[in-house]
């Protein structure tokens, strides 16, 4: 009867030492013998001890920071550009099969796939089409990681460090395009307000009396400020409708 109850309790604890828990987030990737068996979804499963043995797979979505890389841009100009990939697995048996490291693999092909593709594009169009170098990479580095059951999400650029003279070069171009974008914001200024003085000087030689209320309304203006001292020469209309000088008649 002892030898039955030994036997029952080595049982029971056969049974209890092969149950595993696998959670909503993981896929468990089973061998038998050395050989692929299957995966094993979420919830209470049993994994028989010697003869089998397990690998736990997350399948939620991971962020690799991808660091700086000193990289070429077609114009040949040297720039540190540094990345985030954003990555899942989709299909836990390749992800354990068929690479060994899958985090180190697809950290080593995006930084390599991110010096290829920044030296296919010069840097104008780095520094203005960060989406689009983005989703080259992504688009490269999810073909080549696919027979690795992995799907990259996203990749998104970080930020792009230019050598110091080439700040300054930039920095220049950037004065000097304000500097033009002023001079001809002033002339078109300029432009409509002689037009405006024009249609102006048209409308007061036009109505006689008119440049000398002008004056008038100006001479008002600046007598508000008693520190002013304003000194003028009174049109020869103004003098005239004043009477000081008489229009000779021929």
């Amino acid at each position: 009867m002892a030898i039955v109850w030994i036997l029952l309790g080595l049982v029971g604890g056969y049974i209890l030492a092969g149950l595993k828990v696998i959670t909503e987030y993981e896929r468990g990737v089973k061998f038998t013998l050395g050989k692929f068996s299957g995966l094993m979804k979420p919830g209470l499963r049993f994994v028989a001890p010697i003869f089998q043995k397990y690998q736990k797979v997350d399948v939620r979505v991971k962020t690799v920071d991808v660091p700086e890389q000193d990289c070429i841009t077609k114009d040949n100009v040297s720039v540190n550009v540094n990345a985030v990939l954003y990555y899942k697995i989709r299909n836990a048996a390749k992800a354990v099969l068929e690479v060994e490291d899958f985090m180190y693999a697809i950290s080593q092909l995006a930084q390599t796939t991110m010096r290829d593709v920044v030296g296919e594009v010069d840097l104008d169009n780095l520094l203005s089409g960060r989406e689009m170098i983005s989703k080259r990479i992504r688009e490269i580095v999810d073909k080549a990681s696919d027979p690795w059951g992995i799907e990259v999400v996203s990749v998104e650029l970080k930020h792009i460090e230019l050598p110091q003279d080439m700040k300054r070069t930039i920095a220049k171009q950037a004065e000097a395009e304000r500097e033009k974008r002023a001079v001809i914001t002033k002339a078109k200024g300029e432009l409509i307000a002689s037009k405006n003085l024009a249609g102006a000087a048209k409308v007061l030689s036009a109505s006689p009396g008119a440049l000398h209320l002008r004056t008038l309304a100006t001479l008002n203006d600046l007598s508000s400020d008693q520190s002013n001292t304003v000194v003028f020469v009174l049109p020869l209309e103004v003098l005239k409708a004043w009477g000081v000088v008489e229009e000779k008649k021929t």
